[in-house]
C-alpha cells in the first residue's frame, strides 16, 4: 500500500511541479525570442541576400533538459500502444530552442548580426528502465557575421 501512495505521489508532484517549470520555460524562451528577433539565423552555408559582411565567428549554445517523472510514465505507457510522444515533443521543443536562443547570445555579445550554416546536433544523456530517454542533450551552432542583407 505504501508503494502505491509513494508512486501516486511522485506522479502527482512531476504533473504540477513539471508543468509549472515547462511553462515558466516556455515564457522565458518567448521572451527571450523577441529580444533576439533581430539576429538572423540561415541554415544554409552561403544565404541569398547577404552582402557586405565581416569575418566570422564561431557562436553555440547547448542545452541539457530532463523530462518529469509524470511525463515519463505518460510517455511509457503510451509507448505501449504506439503513436506520437507529445511528452517527448515539447522536451525536444524546448531543447531546441533554448540551444538556438544560447547561440544568438553569444552572437549578440560578438556585436554579431546574422548567422549562417546553423546545425543542430541532439544526443539523450541518460536512459531509464527499458532504454527510455528521459534526458536530452541539443547542441546548436553556426558561423555568426555582421552582415547586411537585401
Amino acid at each position: 500500500m505504501f508503494e502505491i501512495i509513494l508512486f501516486v505521489t511522485l506522479l502527482l508532484l512531476g504533473y504540477v511541479f513539471g508543468r509549472m517549470a515547462e511553462k515558466k520555460h516556455f515564457n522565458s524562451i518567448i521572451e527571450r525570442e523577441q529580444q533576439y528577433r533581430n539576429i538572423l539565423t540561415f541554415s544554409k552555408r552561403f544565404p541569398e541576400g547577404i552582402t557586405n559582411h565581416s569575418e566570422g565567428a564561431l557562436v553555440e549554445g547547448n542545452v541539457v533538459i530532463a523530462n518529469d517523472y509524470f511525463k515519463t510514465i505518460l510517455a511509457a505507457l503510451k509507448g505501449l500502444v504506439g503513436g506520437r510522444l507529445t511528452a517527448y515533443e515539447s522536451l525536444l521543443e524546448r531543447a531546441r530552442r533554448e540551444a538556438i536562443l544560447r547561440m544568438k547570445e553569444s552572437a549578440n555579445n560578438k556585436g554579431m548580426n546574422t548567422i549562417i550554416n546553423v546545425k543542430l546536433e541532439t544526443s539523450s544523456i541518460t536512459k531509464g528502465q527499458n532504454n527510455q530517454v528521459s534526458c536530452v542533450e541539443v547542441y546548436a551552432y553556426g558561423t555568426a557575421l555582421n552582415a547586411d542583407l537585401n
